[in-house]
């Protein structure tokens, strides 16, 4: 068997309770500040896992400099997060919570089916978008009983721009995604290189670009390939002009990591921007490493027990984030590459409670046994990546995955599908040197219709990853901008310099509109 339960038994029903020692009060020493010039500050997430967890460790990040904050949620985000929150106010931060009831219904979903991941594979995707709008005045109405200083909303919430100015306060947009995405997308969205290959498959150059980023008509969002007005492409637009309209955006990401894209960003682009990443470095202490998003799949005192069974650099963990769902066929090929690789492994799989588990090949798990663990849910990815046994981490290039192995020292198997992810892949392979491709090249939302990898692929990037002379030059290249990542975030960091220099600005804003 595959360390225990977790294979043949693989957590269809209900996850099981996390295990956590109460760890020593890290309370923090916050700024003094009188009542008057502090900050308060309100959060509106998009409610998904994959920008949710950021949106909270960056309010933590501004918690820490003194900001009072509000997040504005549903009823069941509000307590898929209550821990995560509890802990911040443990910590001597101050956190409220307001809840909206998110209108499903009103638009025609189901009841309760308020997040990306419920709507993921069903034709309400539009709905959901139609959603948010409706959105608007609810959240009018607690900005204007609970007064604020700045709303931070995520890109999507076109209207908050128009919201924040009623309310004459900043409105900062985050995004979730990298700056490289960011200035790919407009890039191409504005001098269309694409139009210019003679099929879907041949590559061309993102003109005026650094790094000499070449692309395939098949890595790009529909909305781009074939120039189609979707309701994603009118929404996103909205989005962006809302966004050339507000204070200023939030990158989850830091300047010496994508420097020549941030220059290109506000200099080129010429928009104003704050990197502050990588956010998920506030979470230093285990309990907070473990009480990120949804409750994990397995105990904190099981994983690590295996996890330091293991040498040094041994393991390949397997993740491809909340969203992804992978066909029978592929998660046996994927298996079958992972065998083959030679590799210890850690594998989260994330795919349809009902999907049957005859795909794993015959005989797998008493082959595997000792070498592999199968976790099916959800796992405390901070603590593995931070874990020395992990070497390299075959993902799905989303962006906080992608961040969250950079700042743990880890390189990286990179198996890109949809959204910012492609781009992301040209910085993690291409500009930085820290990871191989498994040739993943077609655009496909969730993984559905994505073309299948082989084992055989699998196989080769893993090893290019975890063994041998290439292995080791990406590890230490890993290991440099780990420590980069780091001194960001420290005292007089450019992340913390960035931080320093936002809230700033927003106390000049708040004292200016005061003294009218």
């Amino acid at each position: 068997m595959l360390a225990n339960k977790h294979v043949s038994r693989l957590h269809y029903n209900s996850a099981i309770s996390i295990e956590t020692k109460q760890s020593p009060d890290r309370s923090f020493s916050l700024p003094m500040e009188t009542e008057s010039n502090r900050l308060h500050i309100s959060f509106l997430p998009l409610p998904a896992q994959g920008h949710m967890i950021p949106m909270i460790d960056i309010a933590k990040a501004f918690a820490t400099r003194g900001a009072k904050i509000t997040v504005i949620t549903s009823p069941a985000f509000a307590a898929i997060f209550s821990k995560q929150i509890e802990r911040a106010n443990q910590l001597g931060l101050e956190f409220h919570v307001q809840t909206v009831k998110f209108p499903s219904t009103e638009v025609g979903m189901p009841e309760g089916w308020e997040n990306t991941d419920a709507t993921a594979y069903s034709q309400n995707q539009p709905k959901f978008g139609e959603a948010l709008s409706l959105l608007r005045e609810p959240v009018l109405r607690i900005l204007e009983k609970h007064r604020t200083d700045c709303l931070v909303t995520d890109f999507f919430f076109a209207w908050a721009t128009d919201v924040a100015a009623r309310l004459k306060i900043p409105r900062l947009v985050f995004g979730g995604t990298s700056i490289i995405a960011v200035c790919a997308e407009e890039v191409i969205a504005r001098h269309q290189p694409h139009k210019g290959v003679s099929c879907d498959s041949e590559t061309f150059l993102v003109p005026h670009l650094p790094g000499d980023i070449k692309l395939t008509r098949n890595q790009l969002p529909e909305h781009l390939r074939l120039l189609v007005e979707n309701d994603f492409f009118k929404h996103a637009g909205e989005a962006l002009e809302s966004e050339l309209k507000s204070f200023g955006s939030i990158f989850n990401s830091f300047y010496e990591l994508e420097k020549d894209y941030a220059d290109y960003y506000r200099n080129v682009l010429g928009r104003k921007a704050w990197h502050i990443g990588p956010v998920s470095l506030c979470n230093s202490d285990t309990a907070d490493k473990v009480q990120r998003g949804k409750e994990a799949s397995i105990g904190r005192h099981e994983c690590l027990q295996w996890l330091d069974s293991k040498k040094p650099n041994s393991v390949v963990y397997v993740c491809f984030g909340s969203l992804t769902r992978f066909s029978s066929q592929q998660l046996s090929e994927i298996a079958k590459g992972l065998e083959a690789s030679q590799q210890d492994f850690l594998w989260i799989v994330k795919g349809d409670k009902n999907q049957e588990q005859d795909w794993l090949p015959e005989g797998f798990e008493e082959r595997m046994d000792g070498k592999g663990l199968i976790i099916r849910g959800w796992a405390p990815q901070l603590l593995i990546l931070d874990h020395e046994s992990i070497g390299g981490f075959v993902t799905h290039c989303g962006w906080n995955s992608t961040l969250e192995s950079i700042s743990a020292g880890v390189p990286m198997v990179t198996w890109p599908m949809f959204a910012d992810q492609f781009y992301n892949e040209k910085l993690v392979v291409q500009v930085l040197g820290i990871g191989a491709g498994v040739g993943s090249n077609l655009f496909a939302i969730f993984a559905e219709g994505a073309k299948l990898v082989s084992r055989d692929d699998i196989d080769k990037a893993v090893r290019r990853v975890m063994a041998g002379e290439e292995a080791e030059v990406m590890r230490r290249r890993a290991k440099v901008i780990h420590e980069m990542a780091r001194k960001a975030v420290a005292e007089g960091g450019s992340s913390d310099s960035d931080l320093t220099s936002l809230i700033e600005e927003l106390k000049q804003h708040k004292a200016a509109c005061e003294s009218k």
